[in-house]
């Protein structure tokens, strides 16, 4: 089991439209880099469009800012063959993330070959959000279309897959996150998926990445069934720690067995709107530990044992989303309070 000890990073969106300046400040601020998804900067580095160039019959429509699948062009089999054989082939270079779709990764990759990591961060997003919200040319949700559900998980794969292969060149250790900030409509009327679907297709991503060598995680910014999660192969969970810590209570058996297989929680405790001007790292930093006090009360009082100190090593810190919809001053800001806070906890 890795030890964490509330080490910090964060999600990846930011308000900026430039890396370099950023993204040096964060290398020496944050304990693990992550690169930066600067959504500001061009409508491709939207995080629903910047994993999609490489996918078969992806069109990217500069005019409307947005990417669909096409998957009645002529060449569409063609293209579905050809995608199907570099995953035969484990041709990881085949699904590459693009300079002008993701410029962050590019600057933090050329950083750390000047000065290695002992962990780095990639992130990737879920095949079911990105599923759910990039259609076909007819306007229906990919993840609905038979041809292309296959399609989405092993593409989210074979790209998270290759940029641990780029990142595990310049760090100690890799942590891929998979994004599905969806799942917080998990069970309502908009999203028909059962909870087998879920798993099954999360823990696919999940086992190509732990082949990889990869820690895996997966990021939720809203409420969902957390049990769900937790009951896949991820490693550590990442939630708004922020809002929504004390549902995480809900779920202590399944939480029992997920910390009992080694585990994580990255706490995202670090408000992303102008909340954040209402705390400060002592109150975060309490707020924190008064929230796993209570899930480990909630767990007793269902039969479970969970003690707040089994969290010292298994916890990381995190702003609570990704900060992208934030002004550039509280986005500055609560890097700022990520590192304060952080400092906090890791001294006990």
């Amino acid at each position: 089991m890795t030890e964490f000890n509330y080490l910090t990073t964060h999600v990846g969106s930011v308000p900026h439209t430039e890396a370099h300046e950023l993204n040096a400040r964060l290398l020496s601020a944050l304990d693990i880099p992550c690169w930066l998804q600067l959504v500001r900067r061009d409508f491709r580095e939207n995080i629903y469009t910047q994993y999609a160039p490489t996918l078969p019959g992806a069109v990217v429509d500069e005019a409307k800012e947005k990417a669909y699948i096409d998957t009645s062009a002529a060449d569409f089999d063609l293209a579905l063959e050809s995608f199907y054989q570099s995953v035969i082939d484990e041709d990881v270079d085949a699904f590459p993330l693009h300079y002008d779709y993701a410029q962050g990764f590019s600057v933090l990759l050329e950083s750390l070959k000047q000065a290695p990591a002992i962990y780095a961060k990639g992130q990737v997003m879920g095949p079911i959000s990105f599923g759910l919200t990039v259609t076909d040319q007819d306007g229906r949700a990919c993840l609905y279309n038979d041809i292309l559900v296959d399609v989405l998980i092993k593409h989210m794969a074979f790209n998270a897959f290759w940029q641990v292969k780029q990142l595990s060149g310049v760090s100690k250790q890799v942590l891929m996150f998979v994004d599905e900030p969806y799942m917080a409509s998990f069970g309502s009327a908009y999203v028909s998926l059962s909870r087998e679907q879920v798993v099954a297709w999360l823990d696919e991503v999940y086992e190509a990445l732990h082949a990889a060598g990869a820690i895996t995680g997966t990021h939720c910014c809203g409420n969902t069934d957390w049990g769900v999660l937790l009951s896949t192969q991820v490693d550590v969970l990442n939630l708004d720690a922020y809002d929504f810590i004390e549902n995480l209570a809900l779920y202590s058996v399944e939480l029992r067995e997920f910390l009992d297989r080694g585990g994580a929680v990255c706490w995202g405790l670090i408000p992303n709107t102008e909340q954040i001007y209402n705390e400060n790292p002592q109150s975060l930093a309490k707020k924190l530990r008064n929230g796993i006090r209570l899930i480990c009360e909630k767990a007793a009082n269902r039969g479970v044992t969970i003690r707040p100190d089994e969290f010292a090593s298994r916890s990381l810190i995190a702003p609570a989303c990704g900060l992208g919809p934030a002004t550039v001053e509280i986005a500055d800001r609560a890097f700022e309070m990520l590192a304060e806070t952080g400092a906090i906890l890791q001294s006990g």
